[in-house]
């Protein structure tokens, strides 16, 4: 572990520099303009809550500005001095408009309006439909047709943290303590970055990507159980969608984050934009440092041959460096046309250390102690550029979107492993793994309105990625001490994949009940070339031709209270990692191996599902069940090696295999329940449950047992659950506790053991709501990690891993805030909209 100073070394001069230039241009904005505040009453001298306030000035247009007015119709923002023409507008009120000479920061006074003839609430507004309000929502969650919203910004645990500790706080997902995000029980999971694959979530496997992006960064995540034939197929579990915030304030805006924490952790990240006629831009960047601690166990009994046990301890430390920085442009070429351009590059840079022992023992007796100790280090850079064109036809909403995503990964990973066996030199591995990504994404959207409350939508997609593998792994032995290739584990391999997707969508609505009908066609090709330094070829290519239909169906009961029925097929095509042939060496005890004739799987998904929102509480039960057919599932076996040891001595050393095969059907079925629930105004709940039950049956091939086919069937019934309280002392500090829970599950060769913890959250705000101090404890008693017992024919082997010990941040964000939000009336309200951040949207901008 570092000692403070080196952190603060570390600190300082990778991440303080790119951050305290953004932040000066920020002040450089922020310090000419003179706060004004005031009142919007009407006649009656009563304040009028949620007026749209413009201050238009009249030299000088582009110094123009506009705010809403709180819920005591009192209103602040920043303006340079000048004169002004102050527009006022509300519903069931006139437009009124003044002029004023600002010439100081300071109160302007009370601004009186009148209300409209026929309006009977005289100063008291129904509804707002012409302003979308900046505050900070109500609620965390929302349901709509075919999709879910969580907005983290009320989630006080996760302050200062990255993408995997938000993912731990979402209503119906779970992140394993290895960084498998699952849903429902299920972890093949579609991951998307403002509707589209990214290189950013491609770095690396696991915890590695979601630790990439900063919590900070995060608008909200779209949980999408069932997607629509809008979507791309792959991903049966469902599709996490992750929208990047975006400002859309006029003026200059931003927010500064800086954290510090332990296990030693430090960030500190800038989101800048600004907002003047025509153009808008966005500028985002920072980096953090953070070391993790992995501890696992494996404890192994074997019943044939020599009746032996095995135990072994790994403890493993990483050190991590990740930086980001991201730009993009917006302009608006004409009232129905604008283009966009943004482009983002990341890296993630690691150090690690790991030690595992070995305990070999007989029943003979003679206990063999071995001990494997190994350096590593691993750098990832990542780059993504997106364009894209959008097109209004008409104000009917007759629109166009085209655009185009370029993106390049590349992966580096190197390891040092020294193996002895009661203090004598065993052998000595160095391992090399190289991988470059690099994908297009093409595409193009159409929407068409047909009457009032129906629109039909179409789409082509194309998508093409091509992944370069070199692993290089050589060793030296007592018997033979010159570092020579393993062959079978040196290889160089390509995998090439293509699709095409093309779909058409209709929404429509018969009095209350609301529908939509979709089907999408993917045509998708896969190309795998291998070959080995033992001369081992294979290439292969796999096509696949399929259809996938959905069904949406809503019944509106009452206003936010309705009936959801849908159904959807899906695809989960085998991750490029899983065909390649020996893809992994990293321990000679624990291997990977790939399965170049894995073949997809197919889920048909249904869900019946209730909503009902009130001011003060949402419930949204969910009955599911899903049936997939050539089901992947990971095949535990042992297999036993011969060697001979520093004495020339016979030994026999026992490795563990993990595959990924076809093993057959599985059904899950379940009950989702997640609900929001502001008890009283200073206590507020969010939770969800999942009660889900699991059948899985087929027949594998055990290596261990002579390829002797064997059948199975494992079912079970499990329990997921997980509760955050908020509790407000007053308008500025608020703490948090959040409990989380899993039940045990049992899979083809694996028992899972059930799984806890709870966390805590502190929040401040200072500085007049411009800045934030917040304070977390992740795992506050430590109980968070992973028990399982696998079972094979020859052995029982219980397990245990713990990824990240209990830790804690402190963090402070300040915000720069020029500027409102304000958005023009809105034309009519369409039923079935799904008019953001689904697979068909634009880039960050």
């Amino acid at each position: 572990m570092k000692n403070k100073t080196e952190i603060v070394n570390i600190f300082t001069r990778k991440t303080l520099g790119l951050t305290l230039v953004l932040s000066a241009a920020a002040l450089a904005f922020a310090q000419e303009k003179a706060g004004v505040s005031g009142t919007i009453v009407n006649k009656k001298n009563q304040p009028v809550p949620y007026a749209s306030v413009t201050f238009s000035n009249k030299a000088n247009k582009t110094l123009s500005d506009a705010v809403l007015t709180d819920e005591k119709g009192q209103y602040k923002l920043q303006l340079m001095p000048g004169d002004y023409d102050i527009t006022v507008e509300a519903i069931d009120y006139k437009k009124s408009v003044v002029s004023k000479n600002i010439a100081a920061a300071g109160n302007i006074g009370a601004l009186s309006i009148e209300a409209e003839p026929t309006s009977t609430a005289d100063g008291k507004t129904n509804e707002i439909q012409g302003v979308v309000i900046t505050a900070a929502a109500t609620k965390p969650y929302k349901v709509e047709l075919d999709k879910k919203t969580y907005d983290p910004s009320q989630d006080i645990v996760s302050k200062g943290g990255n993408l995997q500790d938000v993912l731990t706080n979402v209503p119906s997902v779970s992140v394993d303590t290895d960084g498998t995000v699952s849903m429902r029980g299920s972890s093949n999971v579609k991951f998307l970055i403002n509707g589209k694959p990214s290189a950013l979530l491609g770095i690396d496997d696991g915890a590695n990507a979601l630790q990439s992006i900063p919590a900070d960064q995060i608008d909200r995540i779209e949980v999408i159980t069932n997607p629509s034939s809008k979507f791309e197929a792959s991903g049966t579990a469902g599709i996490l969608n992750i929208i990047l915030k975006k400002n859309k304030k006029t003026g200059f805006n931003g927010s500064v984050t800086g954290t510090l924490g332990y296990l030693p952790q430090t960030a500190l990240n800038t989101n800048l934009s600004w907002r003047k006629g025509k153009f808008t831009w966005f500028l985002n960047g920072g980096g953090s440092y953070r070391e993790s601690k992995n501890t696992s166990r494996n404890d192994a009994w074997f019943n044939s041959g020599i009746n032996r046990e095995t135990h072994n301890e790994s403890i493993s430390k990483n050190k991590n460096d990740s930086y980001n920085a991201s730009a993009g442009l917006t302009y608006d070429i004409s009232d129905k046309t604008s283009v966009n351009a943004s482009g983002t590059v990341r890296t993630f840079d690691s150090d690690n250390s790991g030690n595992i022992s070995y305990f070999d023992n007989p029943f003979s007796g003679g206990t063999i102690f071995r001990q494997r100790k190994s350096i590593g280090t691993g750098n990832n850079l990542a780059f993504q550029g997106d364009f894209g064109l959008d097109h209004k036809f008409d104000d009917n909403g007759q629109n166009l979107s085209v655009s185009l995503s370029l993106q390049r990964n590349r992966s580096n990973n190197d390891n040092n492993i020294n193996d002895t066996t009661e203090g004598i030199f065993q052998l000595q591995d160095l391992v090399s793994q190289n991988t470059i990504n690099k994908s297009v994404i093409a595409k193009a959207d159409y929407e068409l309105p047909l009457g009032e409350n129906s629109k039909l939508e179409a789409g082509y997609r194309l998508d093409t990625n091509n992944n370069d593998y070199s692993n290089q792994v050589m060793q030296s032995t007592v018997t033979a001490p010159a570092l020579a290739y393993l062959g079978k584990y040196s290889y160089d391999a390509t995998y090439k994949e293509m699709f095409n997707a093309f779909y058409v969508q209709f929404k429509s609505k018969i009095g209350k009940l609301g529908y939509q009908i979709g089907l999408r066609d993917e045509l998708s090709k896969v190309d795998i070339n291998y070959l080995n330094r033992d001369g081992e070829t294979v290439n292969k290519s796999k096509n696949y031709n399929n259809l996938f239909p959905s069904v949406f169906l809503s019944y509106e009961i009452a206003k936010d209270n309705q009936f959801l029925v849908n159904y959807s097929r899906r695809i989960d095509r085998p991750r490029s990692f899983f065909l390649i042939p020996n893809p992994n060496y990293s321990d000679n005890q624990n291997l990977f191996d790939g399965n170049i004739d894995l073949n997809p799987s197919y889920v048909d998904s249904y869900e019946i599902g209730y909503s009902i929102s009130k001011k003060s509480f949402t419930i949204n039960p969910t009955v599911y069940y899903r049936h997939s057919t050539d089901d992947v599932k990971m095949l535990v076996y042992d297999q036993d090696v011969a060697y001979n040891d520093a004495n020339g001595d016979p030994q026999t050393l026992t490795t563990f295999h993990t595959k990924p095969i076809n093993l057959g059907t599985d059904d899950r079925y379940g009950l989702d329940l997640n609900f929001n629930w502001d008890a009283t105004k200073w206590l507020k709940f969010l939770g969800n449950v999942d009660l889900f039950g699991y059948k899985t049956t087929g027949v594998y091939f055990d290596p261990s047992i002579m390829d002797k086919p064997t059948s199975f069937e494992g079912k079970g019934f499990s329990t997921r659950a997980r509760l955050t309280s908020t509790f407000k002392i007053d308008k500025t500090l608020n703490f948090q506790l959040q409990g989380f829970y899993r039940g045990g599950q049992k899979t083809a060769s694996i028992d899972r053991r059930d799984m806890y913890a709870l966390n805590f959250g502190a929040s401040k705000t200072i500085w007049n709501g411009n800045g934030t101090i917040s304070f977390n404890i992740q795992d506050i008693f430590n109980t968070r990690s992973m028990r399982s017992t696998a079972y094979g024919p020859n052995y029982t082997r219980d397990s245990y891993m713990q990824w990240q010990p209990r830790q804690f941040a402190l963090s402070f964000t300040y915000r720069f805030k020029q500027g409102e939000k304000v958005e023009q009336p809105k034309k009519k309200k369409d039923i079935n909209s799904n008019a953001t951040g689904d697979d068909q949207q634009g880039g960050p901008m």
